[in-house]
């Protein structure tokens, strides 16, 4: 077994490669009742805490520090701006830092690469038909600009993206003065996405798997299954190891606290098991599929470059 490694960002600052995803459901009950098991996560050794404006849970991610004791400079903190708020990065920072009663982020992340339009603060705007209001063309350029001052500012510390495909990230790199720290996107043994994977390693942005152990349905993969029995660990654990060789961080979102403390003991695996794994890969999206319009929040896949 091995310890969790950090990775170094291109700022020079060390990111645990296992975080807690901190999505807490749909519902204000839900998210509230969030707190207890991102406590019992950081009681356990969590040190990375993955949330998002998008996912009601800032505010309990916030108490769950301050409860926890741990000093704030020993705990990774990423938060994220939504799509609708792509014309107000610094006012949309702000409000994160307020509901997490922090005064910075450790990296900040553009959510989506397409902007949405912000109409009277809704976070999903549609228009008549139901169908998602973006902008078109994507505003790359502004929304960057604004993400680069926000680095300045020092309320976030590294800044990076969320969901972008390589075709994004170099329409996103053309202007920008600071290169993405990371990229956070779906990533499973089911979805391996090499080739993004390669040009993120030399353009210098770490990758950050969500959904990474797949749900059930890898979990349950036979290859998955038979590797967690010779190693004698839960089959989220093999996948971990299996991340955690291929360079990329993970945030595993549980709120059991066996599983939390599971998600931190992770295997070595010989490199014949590695492979194994390595060949799964199906480039199947499990996380964000695209609805009965062929779109995941108003693209398609080709806008998107999936």
């Amino acid at each position: 077994m091995s310890s969790i490694p950090r990775l170094t960002l291109n700022t020079g600052a060390p990111m645990p490669a296992i975080g807690l995803g901190c999505w807490g459901g749909v519902t204000e009950a839900e998210r509230a009742a969030a707190e207890p098991w991102i406590l019992t996560a950081l009681k356990a050794g969590y040190r990375h805490l993955d949330t998002a404006h998008g996912y009601g849970t800032e505010v309990v991610v916030g108490k769950a520090i301050r409860a926890s004791g741990i000093p704030r400079e020993d705990i990774f903190v990423t938060t994220k701006l939504p799509p609708h708020h792509g014309g107000k990065v610094e006012y949309s920072i702000n409000e994160s830092l307020e509901r997490l009663g922090l005064d910075y982020v450790d990296l900040y992340l553009v959510h989506w690469p397409q902007s949405e339009a912000y109409v009277d603060g809704n976070d999903d705007p549609k228009d008549a038909s139901g169908e998602l209001i973006v902008n078109d063309p994507p505003k790359f350029a502004q929304v960057w600009e604004q993400m680069e001052k926000v680095y300045a500012s020092g309320k976030a510390r590294a800044i990076g993206v969320s969901n972008f495909s390589v075709k994004t990230l170099e329409q996103l790199i053309k202007s920008a003065k600071v290169m993405p720290a990371a990229n956070q996107l779906e990533l499973h043994p089911y979805l391996q996405q090499p080739a993004l994977m390669e040009y993120c390693a030399s353009k210098g942005i770490k990758v950050i798997a969500y959904t990474p152990t797949g749900y059930a349905t890898v979990r349950s993969d036979p290859t998955i299954t038979s590797l967690a029995s010779k190693y004698g660990v839960m089959p989220a654990q093999i996948i971990l190891a299996w991340h955690l060789l291929r360079g990329n961080a993970a945030v595993p979102k549980s709120a059991n606290g066996e599983h939390q403390k599971g998600n931190l003991v992770i295997p070595k695996l010989s490199q014949t098991d590695f492979e194994a794994i390595c060949a799964l890969d199906r480039e199947e999206r499990l996380c964000n599929k695209a609805d009965s319009k062929g779109k995941v929040y108003g693209w398609n896949y080709a806008q998107l470059g999936w």
